[in-house]
């Protein structure tokens, strides 16, 4: 083989292997973010906790619906600036962001209020802590 046929070759393969995932990214029904190493690692859930297994039902969002609303609450005290939930995300199917609250630690509790009634199938509720990271729950529309 000539070595231009096999950096042809080569760029060939590599264009592929790029658009492919990218592809496979884009079809909701194909990621699942609790079936990923990512889970237990880069954020958290109740069902993959990691390094933070004793801290999982207290930082873990609860995710309530009520026809085009979802509430998320995160069962976790506000200790001024000291250890505290930082914010609630909310996330589409697609894991693409919608909307934050931030949270003042010396003020609020954590618990927002979300209009869903343009997302569809899946919506993800991060809540994210100042000392135990991020966690992650779901809820099917």
């Amino acid at each position: 083989m000539n070595r231009r046929h096999f950096v042809r070759l080569g760029l060939v393969g590599t264009a592929a292997g790029i658009v492919v995932p990218r592809a496979a990214q884009a079809a909701a029904t194909s990621f699942d973010p609790f079936k990923t190493p990512l889970a237990g690692g880069l954020y958290y859930t109740l069902e993959s906790p990691g390094r933070w297994a004793k801290k999982a039902k207290g930082h873990s969002p609860r995710i309530e619906r009520n026809g085009g609303t979802i509430q998320v609450t995160t069962p976790h005290p506000m200790d001024g600036w000291v250890h505290y939930i930082v914010k609630h995300m909310i996330l589409d199917e697609n894991f693409q962001f919608v909307r934050e609250v931030l949270f003042d630690p010396e003020k609020d509790t954590p618990i927002t209020d979300h209009d869903i009634k343009n997302l569809q199938n899946a919506v993800y509720a991060v809540s994210m802590c100042n000392k135990h990271d991020v966690w992650l729950s779901a809820i099917q529309v």
